[in-house]
C-alpha cells in the first residue's frame, strides 16, 4: 500500500488566494497572447468577420482558461490518484469512436456527447502522460534497469497508439507514441534499452507503410514529389508554399493575403492557419509566432525542473513535449518538411477538442508549478 508524505507544507494547506498567487501568471499571459494570435488569424480566415471561426473559438478559449485555472488548484497527489481512471476513460472513448464515431475526410475520429463533438485521441495523449508519470513515479528509477518493469508502460503506450492508428489518424498516433517515448527517456531508461527499442523501427516502418490507406500513401509520395499531381494530392502543399513565399519579409498586410482571402489556401482555418499568418505578416510575423510557441515550450520545461516530485517532473515534461510535438509537426507539415498529417496548430487553429485538450494540459502543468514544493514519495519497499 502506497502512502505519501510531503517534506514541506505545500500550498494545498493554504487558501485559494494563496494558491492563485503561486500561479505563473507570466505563463498564463503567454497563453492568452497565443489565443489572441489565434483569434486574429481566424478573424482573417473568416473574411474579416468573427463568424464563423473567431467568435466560437473565443468562447472555447474562455472556457479553456477557466478549466486551466481550476485544474491548477488541484494538488498533484490527487492527480496521481485520478491518472488510472482517466486513462481507462480515454481507452473506452477510443474504442467507442471505432464503433459509433463520426466519419470525416476518410477517417472515423469524432464522437458526439451531449451535442458536443469530441476527438478522443486528443484526450488520450494527456491521459497517457498522467498514467506514465504515475507508473514511473511509483516504481522508481532503479527498477527501470530491469526490462520486465518496462513492459507495463510499453503496453500503456502501444494500446492507445494502435487504437488511434485504427481510426485512422497517423499524425496523432505518431505524436502519442513520441510523447510516450520521451517519458521513458526522462524517467531513466538506459541507453542500451533505447538502442534495442530503436533497432526494429526500419522493419516496422516498412510494415506500417504496407498497411497504410491509399490516401495516406498518397500523402507520403506527394510530399516527395508534389508537382506530380498539382491539382490533386499535391495541391495543398503547393498552395501552402506559395502563401509562405508570397508573404516576403513583412507580409502583404492583415486581411490582404491573396492565397488566403481568395480561398486558394486549403483548410486555412485549421491545418494551414500558420500559412495565413506568414502570408499576411511575412517572415517577421511567422518568426514572432514561432518565438511565442517556443517560449511556452521552454517555460513548461522550466516548470518541470522546479518540481520536487518525480510525478510532477514527468507530468510537466510530458505536457510540454506534447505541446512541442503539436507545434513541430504542424509547422513542418505546412512548410513541406514532412507529409501532411492533419495536425492543428495549438490554440491557433480552429477546433474544440484540440483547444480544450491543450488547455487541460496547461492546467496540469500549472498545478505542478503551484504545488512545486510538494514531494511525493512511495513508501512501499517494492515501489508498487
Amino acid at each position: 500500500m502506497i502512502t505519501e508524505r510531503r517534506l514541506r507544507p505545500g500550498p494545498a494547506r493554504f487558501g485559494l488566494l494563496a494558491r492563485l498567487g503561486r500561479i505563473n501568471w507570466l505563463y498564463v499571459l503567454l497563453i492568452c497572447l497565443l489565443g489572441g494570435v489565434g483569434y486574429g488569424a481566424l478573424f482573417s480566415a473568416g473574411g474579416g468577420s468573427p463568424a464563423p471561426y473567431a467568435g466560437p473559438q473565443t468562447i472555447r478559449f474562455g472556457v479553456g482558461v477557466l478549466l486551466m485555472l481550476t485544474l491548477a488548484m488541484i494538488p498533484p497527489r490527487l492527480l496521481m490518484r485520478l491518472a488510472w481512471p482517466l486513462y481507462g476513460i480515454a481507452l473506452g472513448l477510443l474504442v467507442l469512436v471505432l464503433h459509433m464515431g463520426h466519419v470525416g475526410k476518410g477517417a472515423e475520429r469524432w464522437i458526439v456527447i451531449a451535442g458536443v463533438q469530441l476527438q478522443p485521441s486528443e484526450f488520450a495523449k494527456i491521459a497517457l502522460v498522467l498514467a506514465l508519470a504515475s507508473y514511473f513515479h511509483r516504481i522508481g528509477w532503479e527498477r527501470l534497469g530491469n526490462p520486465l518493469f518496462l513492459l507495463p508502460p510499453a503496453a500503456l503506450v502501444l494500446v492507445p497508439v494502435a487504437l488511434v492508428l485504427r481510426e485512422p489518424n497517423l499524425g496523432t498516433g505518431a505524436i502519442t507514441g513520441l510523447v510516450g517515448l520521451s517519458l521513458f527517456v526522462a524517467a531513466g531508461m538506459r541507453l542500451w534499452q533505447i538502442a534495442v527499442l530503436l533497432l526494429p523501427l526500419p522493419v516496422l516502418g516498412r510494415l506500417a507503410f504496407a498497411h497504410l490507406h491509399d490516401y495516406q500513401r498518397a500523402r507520403i509520395t506527394t510530399f516527395l514529389h508534389p508537382e506530380q499531381d498539382p491539382l490533386g494530392a499535391g495541391y495543398n502543399i503547393i498552395q501552402s508554399k506559395i502563401a509562405l513565399g508570397s508573404g516576403g519579409l513583412w507580409g502583404q498586410g492583415y486581411l490582404h493575403g491573396t492565397q488566403g482571402q481568395l480561398n486558394f489556401l486549403p483548410e486555412k482555418q485549421t491545418d494551414f492557419i500558420f500559412t495565413m499568418i506568414a502570408e499576411e505578416f511575412g517572415l517577421v510575423g511567422g518568426l514572432s509566432v514561432i518565438a511565442l510557441l517556443l517560449a511556452l515550450v521552454l517555460g513548461g520545461m522550466l516548470m518541470a525542473i522546479r518540481a520536487r516530485s518525480q510525478f510532477g517532473r514527468l507530468l510537466a515534461l510530458g505536457i510540454s513535449m506534447n505541446f512541442f510535438l503539436y507545434c513541430a509537426v504542424n509547422l513542418s507539415m505546412v512548410m513541406g518538411v514532412i507529409p501532411v498529417g492533419g495536425v492543428p496548430l495549438p490554440l491557433v487553429s480552429y477546433g474544440s477538442s484540440a483547444m480544450l485538450t491543450v488547455m487541460f494540459g496547461f492546467g496540469l502543468l500549472l498545478s505542478v508549478y503551484v504545488h512545486r514544493d510538494e514531494r511525493l514519495e512511495p513508501r512501499d519497499p517494492d515501489g508498487l
